[in-house]
């Protein structure tokens, strides 16, 4: 008796600790002071598949660049991207009259680099890639949604017979000794070198692009003011495309355009730089184009279900809220718990592919307006969970010495989905007998990588202030799919309800 009483209070204690502020009725009841509560369990197989990714929103300050194969999949992934310039607090360049370089009276630049550099790297350092730097003739607009299918060159963006540079590199840049690339104050960058002659859209022609630059800004310094004005009038900016090589992608978190020239310091000849950045006040979008082929494979694969990053893969559930309804009319939902459990990859290499940080599990008809629009995770329709990488088992053995190995369950719970499941009911509802069949997509939701920020508020608590697509290269594999032999996803229900 006295078990069976703690078992009852611990129910109740996860239970009130579970509930919503409000414990909205999947239908309608009536209580008082005299009722009783009483509490019933359930749970619920989910069914899952994969669908295809095409594309995603591009929203991120980071630039990927190379061509990689996940290890584990065979999938092929390729990653162009599109940056802008701008000027940095409006200190451009020195006085014309202290400017040592010149050609006829005419100010021209040293030399002229795009510097691309990278916080992070996949893949091998020393693999040899091959890329195209081409000049656009039009700059990406702020207020124009790109996504990672979007194409500069199918789409008229890149000008006809401008500026292309083609050039190999590898990331551990090998020009320079190691013991500039070990320094403490290195960073590692691709560096593209803008220093042939160049013809503008006038028919002008300077001996490099750092001089038409430098030109433009002593012709009309107020196109040098804000970004806008740069990138409409001066620089619209580059778009870098992999053209051969595979084995690295670059995680490029900073982009410069350095133009180099000589000044006159006192009695003394110095060289000089200037450098626009490519920041967060100008855009820069990101390309991803994946193996369709291979990408086609994964998705037919009915043994699981997948997630890759940053498109190619998601993973659709549905949940089963007929089921879950049935004959609770009169019952509140307090919690419904789901957890997703990834599928060990048996062949580790050291390339493996990283798994996505945060999930976040959207209805289907809101996948795309829920990044289009800004949104955040509401907890009602929408919710945000992070990788929970768990010890599951510690296991002793002996290799001539004492040693213990430890396996890991990596897995993605969203505790208590409720609010979701009473809004897909209460939806269907509304809508009457021909709802289910006018919306087909009425209870399933997908799962998709996400980056998240947070901000910290008055009452110093965390809370998500911004929520994009993970552009970075993840793979996710997922007990699921119709032909699961890793058991079933289930959801776990609880409900209550008051009696007299």
């Amino acid at each position: 008796m006295k078990a069976k009483l703690l078992a009852g209070l611990s129910l109740l204690m996860m239970l009130v600790t579970a509930c919503d502020e409000t414990t909205d009725v999947i239908g309608s009841s009536l209580t008082d002071n005299t009722a009783i509560l009483k509490i019933a369990t359930d749970s619920f197989k989910v069914s899952s598949r994969s669908i295809v990714a095409d594309s995603v929103l591009s929203r991120s300050a980071t630039g990927y660049l190379g061509r990689i194969k996940d290890p584990e999949t065979g999938t092929y992934i390729t990653g162009d991207f599109m940056v802008q310039f701008t000027t940095l607090n409006n200190n451009v360049f020195t006085n014309k009259d202290s400017i040592e370089s010149k050609i006829d009276g005419e100010v021209v630049a040293d030399s002229c680099v795009v510097e691309l550099f990278y916080n992070s790297f996949y893949g091998d350092s020393l693999a040899t890639m091959k890329l195209s730097l081409n000049e656009m003739a039009k700059p990406m607009e702020e207020n124009v949604l790109y996504y990672s299918n979007f194409d500069p060159a199918a789409n008229g963006y890149l000008r006809e017979n401008g500026l292309k540079v083609d050039m190999a590199y590898t990331l551990a840049d090998q020009t320079l000794k190691d013991s500039v690339r070990k320094s403490a104050d290195y960073l590692p960058r691709i560096r593209i070198a803008l220093n042939k002659p160049y013809t503008d859209k006038d028919g002008k022609t300077y001996n490099n692009y750092g001089t038409y630059v430098m030109r433009k800004y002593f012709e009309n310094k107020e196109n040098f003011k804000n970004a806008y004005r740069f990138v409409h009038n001066v620089c619209p900016g580059f778009y870098v495309q992999m053209k051969d090589g595979i084995g690295s992608m670059a995680y490029v978190s900073i982009s410069w355009l350095n133009i180099f020239y000589k000044i006159k310091s006192g009695d003394k000849i110095i060289t000089r730089s200037t450098a626009f950045s490519g920041t967060e006040e100008v855009l820069q979008t990101t390309r991803v184009t994946n193996d369709k082929q291979s990408i086609a494979r994964l998705v037919a694969d009915n043994n699981c279900t997948y997630v890759k990053s940053p498109a190619g893969i998601f993973t659709e559930l549905t949940i089963p809220v007929d089921e879950i309804v049935k004959n609770h009319d009169n019952d509140t939902l307090n919690t419904a718990k789901i957890m997703l459990t990834r599928i060990q990859n048996e062949h580790h290499t050291p390339y493996d592919l990283s798994l996505p940080t945060y999930l976040l599990m959207v209805p289907k008809d809101s996948l795309y307006t829920f990044f289009e629009r800004n949104s955040l995770p509401n907890d009602i329709t929408s919710y945000v969970k992070e990788r929970d990488h768990t010890v599951i088992s510690v296991n002793s053995y002996y290799t001539g010495s004492t040693a213990t190995k430890k396996t890991y369950r990596d897995s993605y719970t969203f505790d208590n989905i409720s609010n979701l499941i009473r809004s897909m009911a209460n939806a269907k509802k509304k809508g009457g007998s021909g709802f289910a069949d006018s919306h087909p997509n009425w209870n399933k939701v997908v799962l998709v990588p996400v980056s998240i920020s947070t901000s910290t508020t008055s009452s110093n608590t965390q809370r998500i202030s911004r929520v994009v697509n993970d552009m970075s290269i993840t793979s996710l594999k997922l007990v699921g799919g119709s032909e699961n032999t890793n058991g079933d996803i289930t959801i776990s229900v609880i409900y209550s309800k008051f009696s007299h």
